[in-house]
């Protein structure tokens, strides 16, 4: 008898995972605590140290001890790596550091993280500029790197005052776009974008030891994808540049970052030096993102004789005719993406550099760290800085590099960008466009990030079925159109009735006041609908951290999955996909066997392919991440099942209480390739985050919960009115508005009012 469990396909809404198309932003936590300087002490022989600063270009990694308190922890590891980090600091009296968790212990991570940056920050009298560039990038909405200030200890003496910056690196992108296998790459002097033909092995050029393009997180040394973004950004001809850099590149994102870059006198950016970026191409939406890196040369600080507080916001870049810069060059000839670098500078000043919130942090910080200014050994032995310099850098300049005081260039810099501003209407900004992958009988759910000057732009959808004629219907920022939150800008829209295998086309339309218009993507998204998916295949267990549990056939020690086949005939896996990134899910075409009737199959996520048909091309992160089951292209990869787990313990699987149940828990004596069934009793039972229910208050047919879970839905006199199982969402459609409560699985109770 088959005794699969038939399970529905019905996904979540992508607006309620962000990381999938719009950036999250993770909050300080331990070790980016804005309130306080926590102490970073590090422990290494004396003979090591000298050595080190000795050799003052060596990227060596010696061990040391790592201790980090901040008044709420104090924690101590060994083995940690350390040495030297930066490019002209190396040579400065204050050093900046780099600290690596895995250098000695493969995967170890501190808090989620890998590895420190502590900057010196030495040509910064007033050791703030980066860190009040990295916190307006951020309040802008842009996902840039954590920081705050740090006191340094080497061998319990006092190395002086540092700015400890977020590393950019595969747990970085992994935190802000929920994926880390794209390509990423950091792009040093002189990384300017220009097209050197179509071999990619021309873009592997280095400057000094290192390649200017350094592919960091990717063992393939393939760069096809960054000589793509490449071609199109210079060989593209200027009217069609919009529809085919949009395909490869977060253009809208970057206009802000250059905006910002322009208004904080960034010149050792992309723009003006070729120098200091990431590119990041997310694996979710297939387009690059351009990620800032190293920010101290701002605000005033200048080594070219450029005053940067007048310079022209069109005309950042070199005058000379032969400097190419064609990732700004190129966008400001376009005039709406001109027009909206300009509405996105006038934003930052409006709501950021312009206000009196911002020099009011800016004196906060400086309260912060002004007692620790004279203790610092390093401060003065460079240029001679003292507390008076430190002091008069907030308010007027201090001589050699240091053009400007802080405050007083903020307000030049406005004052003389917003002169320069062109007059104009920006057309609306379009971005973030997603729909829920419905299958036939769901709703489709559409969303799309859309801002604009006027406060309420007009917005719909666009669609079509099977090419018929074009049809409109409005998308509204309400909570009650699948759109999340109101008010944020997330502008949301629901179709259904729409027949079997129908294909649906849809663009989004956003059109302000003065009659400018705005039309996303170039070529309207398209979308079949299939039937829901009821092949009875689970992820039934997984080890993110094995050590010594069990053994691959290489004798290998590695990550894995068991997927268990809960139907009463044997089941094939040909045509079904394996992922760690639900953006991304063709990442492992599971091997052309058939999974055994109420059997088992393991796949070793060890990233090492070549070694036969079930080892994935990825490992699993020990601090969680996403698992999944697709079908195949055709299908527009149907999710068949899938998992998101948070941090796992060494040795210690996660699995199904009972085979193909809903309930997980964890195993301390794990059963793969075996049953859960007979060992459930020795797990300990994995709390589940608490579930939110949207939107509520609620007009809509339907609402949305946080995971699945089985519930049952009763009026305010307690009479049952339904039920299901394993849902994502529940109908509400048949309902008069009123007050009703709903109970979870787990005995939750949420009131949901009816309008």
């Amino acid at each position: 008898m088959f005794r699969a469990i038939m399970i529905l396909m019905t996904l979540v809404l992508l607006r309620t995972g962000d990381v999938e198309c719009q950036p999250a932003f993770p909050p300080p936590g331990q070790i980016y605590v804005q309130e306080s300087v926590p102490r970073i002490d590090i422990f290494i022989h004396p003979d090591t140290l000298a050595w080190i600063y000795a050799n003052v270009q060596s990227d060596i990694e010696f061990r040391s001890t790592f201790v980090f308190s901040n008044g709420s922890i104090a924690d101590t590891l060994r083995e940690v790596g350390f040495r030297l980090r930066g490019n002209t600091s190396r040579n400065a009296p204050k050093k900046s550091f780099k600290i690596s968790f895995n250098s000695y212990e493969e995967g170890r991570k501190y808090y989620g993280f890998e590895k420190l940056n502590l900057n010196g920050e030495h040509n910064d009298p007033s050791v703030i500029r980066s860190r009040i560039v990295w916190n307006i990038y951020r309040q802008a909405g842009l996902p840039v790197p954590r920081s705050n200030h740090v006191k340094v200890y080497i061998n319990n003496s006092f190395y002086g005052l540092y700015i400890n910056v977020e590393h950019i690196d595969e747990n970085f992108v992994k935190s802000r776009f929920g994926n880390n296998d794209g390509d990423l790459y950091k792009c040093l002097y002189p990384a300017d974008l220009a097209w050197l033909g179509s071999n990619p092995e021309m873009y592997k050029m280095t400057s000094g030891d290192r390649r200017v393009y350094e592919l960091n997180i990717s063992d393939k040394d393939d760069y096809t994808f960054l000589v793509r973004l490449i071609e199109v950004l210079n060989n593209t001809p200027i009217d069609q540049l919009p529809c085919e850099l949009e395909k490869v590149f977060n253009v809208q994102d970057y206009l802000k970052v250059a905006a910002i870059d322009v208004l904080t006198g960034n010149w050792d950016n992309y723009i003006y030096n070729k120098n200091n970026f990431f590119l990041y191409q997310n694996t979710s939406t297939r387009q690059f993102e351009y990620l800032p890196y190293d920010v101290d040369n701002t605000f005033g600080i200048d080594w070219f004789g450029i005053n940067w507080a007048t310079r022209n916001i069109y005309s950042w870049s070199p005058s000379s005719s032969g400097e190419k810069r064609p990732l700004f060059t190129r966008l400001m000839q376009v005039p709406a993406y001109r027009a909206h670098f300009t509405y996105y500078l006038k934003q930052a000043i409006s709501q950021i550099t312009g206000t009196q919130k911002l020099k009011d942090s800016i004196l906060a910080l400086k309260s912060l760290i002004e007692p620790i200014i004279p203790t610092d050994p390093f401060y003065p032995r460079t240029y001679g800085f003292n507390l008076t310099s430190f002091v008069n850098s907030y308010t007027q300049a201090t001589g050699a590099h240091v053009k400007w005081g802080l405050l007083p260039f903020i307000d030049a810099r406005n004052q003389s960008a917003l002169s320069q501003t062109e007059s104009g209407n920006a057309p609306p900004v379009i971005k973030y466009i997603q729909h829920n992958k419905a299958a036939y009988g769901q709703r489709f759910v559409v969303t799309a990030y859309v801002e604009d000057e006027d406060v309420a732009p007009g917005v719909t959808l666009e669609y079509r079925i099977n090419q018929s004629a074009w049809n409109s219907v409005v998308m509204r920022d309400d909570g009650t159109a699948g759109d999340g939150p109101a008010g944020d800008r997330i502008f949301g829209a629901t179709l259904e009735g729409q027949a079997m295998n129908d294909v649906i086309e849809l663009q989004i339309k956003a059109a302000d006041s003065k009659n400018s218009v705005s039309l996303k993507p170039c070529s309207p998204v398209q979308w079949k609908l299939t039937n829901a998916i009821n092949l009875p295949l689970f992820i039934n267990e997984f080890m993110a951290s094995n050590s010594n549990t069990i053994a691959d056939e290489h004798g290998e020690y590695d990550d894995w999955i068991e997927i268990y086949n809960a139907g009463d005939e044997p089941v094939s896996m040909n045509g079904l996909f394996l992922t760690d990134n639900l953006g991304n899910p063709s990442k492992f075409a599971l091997p052309d066997i058939s999974v055994p009737a109420m059997g088992f199959i393991l796949v070793w996520a060890d990233d090492q392919p070549a070694q036969g048909s079930r080892h994935a091309p990825f490992k699993l992160d020990k601090e969680g991440e996403q698992l999944g089951i697709f079908r195949k292209a055709a299908s527009g990869y149907a999710l068949v099942d899938s998992y998101t787990y948070g941090p796992q313990s060494n040795n210690i699987s996660s699995g199904r209480r009972q085979d193909a149940s809903s309930e997980w828990i964890s195993f301390t004596r794990p059963t793969p390739g075996r049953s859960n069934h007979l060992l459930s009793t020795t797990g300990s039972v994995s709390q589940p985050a608490p579930l939110r229910v949207w939107p509520n208050p609620s007009s809509a047919g339907t609402v949305n919960f946080s995971h699945v879970t089985d519930f049952e839905l009763f009026s305010i006199t307690g009479k049952l009115i339904t039920a299901a199982r394993e849902a994502l969402q529940a109908d509400i459609s048949f309902l008069r508005p009123g007050v009703y409560l709903l109970k979870a699985k787990d005995g939750q109770v949420i009131r949901i009012i009816l309008h």
